[in-house]
């Protein structure tokens, strides 16, 4: 979809707030002009805001540094990553003081939903819901989906926290003894659980976790390959991108060169 600009954001007169709307390829789409404009914009005290991966931009200009802050899932390990001053969170969206930021697909609808109940009331944000057929308008207590969670559904806690543990420790990752002492349960019921829900064993789930960790950092930032190897629990970097072959058929360095096109 294509829109057409009114006028430069340069140029924006008196505005209540300025969105940055992000989507695929966004480290490419956010330029130098745009980061001094909205730094800019930022020295009026005009509250900035982003939507899905627009946080991106606002991070780069350093106009999220001590802010909580999200973004889509697909985008958190990368931020965390990227700008250690962000306070990045896993919530469905964020408002810290002049800065509103959210996460992609309806997360934009549930943002906007919660600024208009803070201007105009509870009874003109359950009405425009209304329209929207929102049945419940969610708060910034509220978080992102996430794949495992849908995939195996709110009932089966215990693969969600095993899973959760996982995540939390990518960087050092914990033996499944370790977790089954954490989550309370036995190495064995985990066992059990995943080969039933997940449909692979847990030492598996948790080489694929990292390595989807490792993949989101290779297209969405600049660092060396050695230090994502480091960042998602690889012993080597021989061992990383061997494992990363082996699961997607071509070594990390190749994420990182152009794609060839072909025409029918």
């Amino acid at each position: 979809m294509m829109l057409t600009p009114t006028c430069k954001l340069a140029d924006v007169g008196a505005v209540d707030l300025v969105f940055v709307c992000g989507g695929v390829n966004v480290r490419e789409a956010v330029s130098p002009a745009l980061t001094t404009t909205l730094r800019r914009l930022a020295a009026k005290r005009m509250p900035l805001g982003a939507l899905c991966t627009g946080g991106y931009a606002l991070a780069l200009a350093g106009l999220l540094d001590g802010h909580h802050a999200t973004i889509h899932w697909e985008n958190l390990s990368a931020l965390r990553e990227q700008f250690p001053r962000v306070l990045i969170s896993d919530h469905l969206f964020s408002i810290d003081r002049n800065r509103y930021t959210c996460s992609g697909g309806v997360a934009p609808l549930e943002l906007m939903l919660n600024l208009i109940e803070q201007k105009l009331g509870t009874d003109v944000s359950r009405r425009v819901s209304e329209q929207f057929i929102v049945e419940r308008i969610r708060d910034a207590d509220d978080r992102q989906y996430v794949p495992l969670r849908a995939q195996v559904g709110n009932v089966h806690r215990s693969v969600i926290a095993v899973a959760s543990l996982m995540e939390a420790n990518i960087e050092n990752p914990l033996p499944l003894e370790a977790i089954a002492r954490q989550s309370g349960l036995s190495r064995r019921q985990i066992e059990r659980l995943f080969q039933r829900h997940v449909l692979c064993v847990p030492k598996r789930y948790y080489l694929e976790l990292r390595l989807k960790r490792a993949r989101e950092l290779l297209l969405q930032t600049s660092m060396p390959i050695m230090a994502i190897s480091t960042a998602c629990g690889f012993k080597s970097p021989p061992h990383f991108s061997k494992c990363y072959r082996a699961h997607y058929g071509r070594p990390p360095t190749a994420e990182r060169q152009p794609r060839r096109v072909s025409h029918a």
